[in-house]
């Protein structure tokens, strides 16, 4: 699923700085491991609107939504319908 990896992949560049001696795991919560903090939350936003031509609203900035690679990975092909 490209979805997957292009979210992987730019958590690791920006958030993880590639440490490949890591796993990200599809459930792991960005917000409860360190990750991502609250600031890189706004940096993820913009990210996926530009990478998947949608627009996140106020209301669905929570942590259901975005806190892990498989919920944002839901997220993006609900709003994509």
């Amino acid at each position: 699923m490209i979805e997957k990896e292009q979210i992987r992949s730019f958590i690791f560049k920006n958030f993880m700085f590639n440490d490949n001696s890591r796993v990200l795991k599809d459930n792991e919560s960005f917000l409860n491991s360190g990750i991502i903090d609250s600031t890189g939350v706004l940096e993820l936003v913009s990210f996926v609107e530009e990478t998947f031509n949608i627009q996140v609203n106020d209301d669905e900035l929570i942590p259901e939504n975005l806190d892990s690679v498989i919920q944002l990975v839901q997220f993006i092909q609900n709003k994509k319908k």
